[in-house]
């Protein structure tokens, strides 16, 4: 035990470091695989190499190390696997970028040098995020740190890739995708981000062929116009029914297209007849498949027309649509233009706006995949928390489509496929080839593309622990127990983890999805960089350290809803954590003469010292029973609770004057439970802050070396103490009556008072008479007269009704009537005079007419609370006029 002289100031910055170095240096999140004991596993999920750590990566991580902490204390095996993704498209970006400063491109250098400068680049700046995910005090087993593109993960991908290719489930085809003109890549879902933007609706005429007419359609994207190959309506039009099976001139072309019926068609949006263009819209590929129309691409990866424009050709994609409009407008055939407010998407890291495109793309087919990942959630085998997510999850997997996993880049896993110039075979294989496996030929080349970065993720639960091989650390870790995930990638990322360990573990990958929301700012608004509202969590760090802002983020938080980030949060649990050092402080002053092998018997405990450790049993119960429910943020709340409310607030102001006596066995049976009570206290919130809880630990006398590994705290169902603790809280709500009457009165703090109790319980009767100590200590209580039951109530008093009694605080010769008068009339005539002058303000019609809104409102502001507080003077005179 150190002596509390070496506690010191609290100083977050320095005892974070500290610690963190230790427990990293000792192995302390280190586990090795131990079958005889109960494992617990989480997978972080991986953050990109080109991540700065943000709100979000702060909540995830703070959820997880709370539940990985209290598993490693409850004498779990334990396994964190940290990672990180190679993000494929963000990182190409990134580089791309870098060589463009030095006026080079991709092309310049050729792939394998771009390759060698992308690995580069990770190795540079690629560990930050490992870094800043540590000033969390996140305690993974950095010994096990994977990266999803290291040789352990590579060779999952290419059995995964393998295996699903010889079962027929990844194929080649031609299908409608997100594509980025800008990177030249298609994106999957999440890489593209929906803004809504103000645009315009362009009604044309279509003519009919072979007769006078024309079908009116309504279209965003004019530009699109050549690909069309079919007018659509709904079959139960009965506007259109005799037109279906009719041509119409596709205007800018030489083209005749068909009117088809399809029950898409919304019959109220538009005309009710709308264009269709399979190979430049998903719903309209899709109306092409089911009427075998031909898909006509008519532009360039790049974003341009290509020849199948015809005269457009070589355009920019929005030249094209001007263009065409005018073509319209001089042809008698532009109808009409309107305002419309629609959702464009933008490719997430270039922001250019996405071109729905079809092009040949390698696919895995879903449908097969998606029955057993199903089944693992409606059978409870994985269970979702909230279990409302189970829904949402389960709607995905029942409408999935197939998923493109080929991406136009360099980075990336590439695709294990070969083909043979000579013969045409294409091969997929393990290893790389150099001859074709069905001529022997030397003239084959590998796919240029890569893999969807989610296909590498997909595997993470088991590539992570070494698979194909049976590994010790697979055996004993996996399935996984958790899954922390935000509820925004439920589909990207946990329904493909799901499908793949089906799959190829013919297993579940984790028992639990734990779902949260996102982090949001003050007014509820999501943080992003177009708003400008982002926080940086290394900031907050910085400025209040790690335990108050984890501690910020877990309480008032529900499963799987959002949270709102306020910064006054941030200092109260800042304010918090100082609270625990000058309680541990104050205890650490009182411990001169402490005998630790001191253990006393019941009877020695005082009616304090019996509250307190009910008190503590019972917070114990509470934080294990929800901790294991997910329910993180009601175990914190509870132990703040008893940590400033109980302990700092009523246990300690009840043991100073039996610390400050003589040396006796009352102040050796305050020690200990005072250090019992205290150390406790810091293993439960140990989880919720850690640094702050090792420091303080590290200090009280104990038979552990790191608390990090101390058992964890449970209820000792011998110290329960059911009747004394509820009489205990009994007096404690009585001497906070009398606390609140004396505010009320304005008594001086130290001014002795005397109150007289009608006390409904007999028990109550002799547990006040026994302690009227704790009234003389805490309430400033001199003297305490029990009524007699049916008394008459005494006069000149104020009253409370507590549970089980009637505290009456006697205010003869407490306050000074005649001052106290005279102080609230004097108040009242200072009052009265900013009531007017406020009140003459907003009179004046100048000064509303000249004086911006926030200052008029800030007047009023004013106003209402000048006269609240006359209101509360009032009150007051007309109490004390009465006495």
């Amino acid at each position: 035990m150190a002596d509390f002289e070496d506690l010191g100031k609290y100083d977050p910055a320095a005892i974070e470091q500290k610690w963190y170095k230790f427990w990293e240096d000792n192995d302390v999140f280190h586990d090795e695989p131990e079958p005889e004991k109960e494992p617990y596993s989480i997978v972080l999920p991986p953050p990109n190499v080109t991540g700065q750590l943000h709100m979000g990566h702060a909540l995830d991580n703070t959820l997880q190390d709370i539940l990985i902490r209290y598993k490693r204390m409850q004498g779990y095996n334990v396994l964190w696997l940290p990672g990180k993704d190679h993000a494929g498209i963000a990182t190409q970006v990134k580089v791309e970028k870098q060589i463009a400063e030095e006026g080079l491109n991709k092309y310049d250098l050729g792939r394998e040098k771009f390759l060698d400068r992308v690995w580069q680049w990770k190795e540079k700046y690629g560990n930050r995020i490992g870094l800043q995910i540590r000033r969390l005090g996140s305690s993974c087993d950095w010994k096990r740190e994977r990266f999803t593109m290291d040789d352990v993960c590579a060779r999952a991908v290419r059995e995964v890739f393998v295996s699903l290719y010889e079962k027929g489930l990844i194929y080649q085809g031609f299908r409608i995708t997100n594509w980025c003109p800008r990177c030249q890549t298609a994106l999957s879902d999440i890489e593209v981000e929906h803004e809504d933007e103000v645009g315009h609706l362009w009604y044309f005429n279509y003519p009919i062929a072979g007769e006078d007419g024309y079908v009116q359609i309504a279209t965003t994207r004019p530009e699109t116009i050549p690909g069309d190959t079919a007018v659509a309506v709904n079959p139960n039009d009965e506007r259109y029914t005799k037109l279906v099976g009719k041509m119409v001139k596709l205007p800018t072309t030489d083209r005749e297209i068909p009117i088809i019926a399809d029950d898409y068609v919304d019959m109220a949006y538009g005309t009710g007849c709308v264009k269709i263009t399979p190979a430049h819209d998903p719903n309209d590929f899709e109306v092409g498949q089911r009427h075998n129309l031909e898909t006509i691409v008519i532009m360039n990866k790049d974003g341009t027309m290509n020849e199948k424009a015809g005269k457009y050709n070589g355009m920019d994609r929005y030249e094209c649509r001007k263009a065409i409009i005018e073509d319209f407008k001089n042809a008698g055939l532009l109808v009409k233009i309107e305002e419309t407010k629609h959702a464009v998407g933008h490719c997430s890291r270039c922001k250019t706006v996405v071109e729905p495109m079809t092009t040949k793309q390698w696919f895995v087919k879903m449908k097969p995949l998606a029955g057993p990942a199903m089944d693992a959630v409606t059978s409870g085998k994985t269970k979702f928390v909230p279990e409302r997510f189970s829904r949402t999850y389960i709607q995905w997997l029942e409408n999935i489509h197939d998923w493109c996993i080929s991406r136009q880049l360099w980075w990336g896993h590439r695709i294990p496929v070969w083909y043979c110039d000579d013969c045409g075979e294409t091969s997929a294989s393990r290893t790389d080839l150099t001859v074709c496996p069905k001529c022997g030929s030397s003239h084959i080349h590998q796919d240029p593309d890569v893999l969807d970065t989610w296909f590498s993720s997909a595997l993470w639960p088991f590539s992570t622990m070494g698979w194909p091989d049976k590994t010790p650390v697979l055996n004993q870790w996996y399935p996984t127990s958790t899954m922390v995930t935000g509820y925004d990638i439920i589909f990207f990322w946990v329904a493909r983890m799901m499908f793949m360990s089906m799959e190829f573990m013919h297993e579940i990958p984790f028992k639990y999805v734990f779902i949260h929301g996102l982090v949001r700012d003050s007014q509820g608004r999501k943080m992003s960089k177009s708003l400008g509202n982002g926080i940086d969590p290394l900031e907050v760090i910085d400025k209040y350290g790690a335990d108050a802002l984890r501690f910020t983020l877990v309480t008032g938080n529900t499963p799987g809803n959002d949270m709102r980030f306020y910064y006054e949060k941030v200092e109260g649990n800042r304010n918090f954590a100082n609270k625990l050092w000058n309680a541990t402080k104050f205890t650490l002053m009182n411990l001169e003469d402490y005998d630790k092998d001191f253990i006393p018997s019941k009877d020695q405990f005082t009616l304090a010292d019996k509250w307190i450790l009910d008190r503590l049993a019972a917070t114990e119960d509470y934080v294990s029973t929800n901790l294991d429910k997910y329910e993180l943020g009601e175990a914190a709340d509870s132990i703040y609770n008893f940590a400033w409310n109980y302990f700092c607030d009523w246990y300690i102001e009840t043991s100073k004057p039996r610390l400050y006596g003589e040396h006796n066995t009352d102040r050796k049976v305050n020690q200990y439970v005072l250090v019992y009570t205290l150390t406790r206290m810091l293993a439960l919130l140990h989880p919720f802050m850690p640094f702050i809880t090792e420091h303080l630990w590290q200090h009280l006398p104990h038979e552990g070396k790191i608390l990090a590994r101390a058992p964890w705290p449970t209820a000792d169902e011998n110290l329960r103490f059911p009747e004394e603790a509820e009489q205990f809280e009994r007096i404690m709500d009585s001497i906070k009556a009398v606390r609140n009457m004396r505010a009320e009165a304005n008594v001086a703090p130290n001014k002795m008072c005397h109150i007289q109790l009608s006390i409904l319980r007999d028990d109550l009767k002799d547990c006040v008479t026994s302690h009227e100590d704790y009234f003389e200590k805490l309430g400033h209580v001199e003297k305490i007269t029990l009524l007699a039951a049916g008394a008459p109530k005494p006069e000149n008093a104020l009253t409370t009704v507590v549970t089980g009694m009637e505290v009456y605080l006697e205010l003869k010769g407490l306050i000074d009537i005649t001052k106290e008068k005279e102080r609230i009339e004097k108040s009242k005539a200072a009052l009265e005079k900013e009531i007017a002058r406020t009140s003459g303000k907003l009179k004046n019609k100048g000064f509303l007419a000249k004086a911006p809104a926030p200052v008029v409102e800030k007047e009023k502001t004013k106003l209402a609370e000048f006269e609240e507080k006359m209101k509360s003077l009032n009150e007051r005179l007309d109490f004390l006029n009465q006495l």
